[in-house]
């Protein structure tokens, strides 16, 4: 219990030193307000993570899923919609949109999905993690919008259309995994120290750690967002490259602990959906609110136009999708393929120009051909991807 507690202490220190330096206007550079800033959201992350694990007690399941799924990626999504608010005033902004979505989508399955399988390996020497076919939900509705990610590339703009279609596939998604069965919560660390207490001093717990991190993510998106463009104009550094990898990194951190502990516990199955599940969330409630924000700010329904740098990006994302859906359709996870996501992504951060953009795209596109046509198993479950319901 002390060491659920120093941990619940140690999360609350971050935002609450965010609060400190933003009142006292300590940061006095860029650099510095990006770091204080990031460190606020890190901080306001593992608190929406350790609190919406403990309210699963009390949300009914219907709605559970729907607010445990905004919850989560609510640190991404703020520095996100930011980037898009501003963008409908200076069109400069849009690029790091993009930067910031594509980023965090491809570092979720880069990362996310491939950690917890190597990390059981590593400790285990176990080659391969079965999931479980009730997950069968979140893959399908993965599958239903990593197709229609494609559209956005080959139309150049992100439109409220992209919203409506992108949201209807959410709420699909939301509605169909109310209806599975869903076991109760395994608590670990804080969220359990949380789940220990009363209930009435649980909903208390819960709702002030919301109220801080919600409080962080709400002063910080702004000052960290700003603070990385500005950062990279002073030493030079791609502003695109800082805002796509260290944003995401900081919100998504949360997660891929969680996902980690998961798979050293022995729940790698476990783990691996959360990460699934945040990934049809990203592809779907996080890219449509790009562009409703955008046509708030711009005050019409004009369309956020992408470059083409934009366009490779998004392109890239979705095939590294449709790879790992391959991966994942017959429902078995195994090293090899979880080194193939993970250098991959890994490469990326290395080599950025075009020509490396359109090679990472084919490798991936060319990984699940080869997958397609040499395992019967893969084909078989990717046919029954988006015709199927989830059974």
């Amino acid at each position: 219990m002390i060491r659920q507690l120093l941990a619940l202490a140690a999360g609350l220190a971050l935002p609450l030193a965010w609060f400190a330096v933003h009142a006292g206007g300590w940061a006095a550079s860029p650099p510095e307000q990006a770091l204080a800033a990031g460190a606020g959201i890190l901080g306001a992350a593992f608190l929406l993570s350790w609190a919406s694990e403990a309210a699963q007690l009390d949300i009914p399941q219907a709605l559970a899923l729907l607010f445990l799924a905004l919850v989560a990626v609510l640190p991404e999504y703020a520095v996100d919609v930011y980037f898009a608010w501003r963008a409908g005033t200076d069109p400069a902004y849009t690029a790091f949109a993009t930067a910031n979505m594509t980023g965090g989508n491809r570092l979720l399955l880069g990362v996310g999905w491939a950690v917890p399988v190597l990390a059981v390996w590593l400790r285990t020497g176990r080659r391969e993690i079965v999931l479980p076919r009730a997950q069968a939900v979140e893959v399908n509705y993965l599958a239903l919008a990593t197709l229609y990610s494609f559209v956005i590339p080959v139309k150049g703009t992100l439109s409220v259309v992209d919203t409506a279609v992108l949201f209807a596939i959410f709420l699909g998604y939301a509605r169909a995994a109310s209806r599975a069965h869903h076991a109760e919560p395994d608590l670990e660390g804080p969220a359990a120290a949380i789940a220990a207490l009363p209930p009435a001093g649980r909903r208390g717990a819960v709702m002030a750690l919301f109220a801080v991190a919600a409080a962080t993510i709400f002063t910080a998106a702004e000052p960290f967002a700003e603070g990385l463009v500005a950062t990279g104009r002073r030493f030079g550094i791609e502003e695109f490259l800082l805002v796509q990898w260290l944003a995401p990194l900081a919100s998504e951190a949360p997660e891929f602990v969680v996902a980690v502990l998961f798979a050293l516990k022995g729940a790698a199955a476990a783990g691996i959906g959360t990460m699934v599940s945040s990934k049809v969330n990203q592809w779907t409630l996080l890219v449509g609110a790009l562009p409703a924000a955008y046509a708030l700010s711009h005050g019409s329904l004009h369309p956020m136009i992408l470059d083409a740098r934009q366009r490779e990006e998004i392109f890239l994302t979705s095939a590294q999708s449709v790879f790992g859906l391959c991966v994942i359709a017959n429902f078995r996870f195994a090293v090899g393929e979880a080194l193939a996501l993970f250098v991959l992504f890994a490469a990326q951060l290395v080599f950025t120009s075009p020509a490396a953009r359109w090679l990472y795209a084919g490798g991936y596109l060319g990984l699940a051909a080869g997958m397609l046509i040499a395992s019967r198993d893969t084909r078989r479950g990717v046919l029954h991807l988006l015709p199927g319901t989830g059974k």
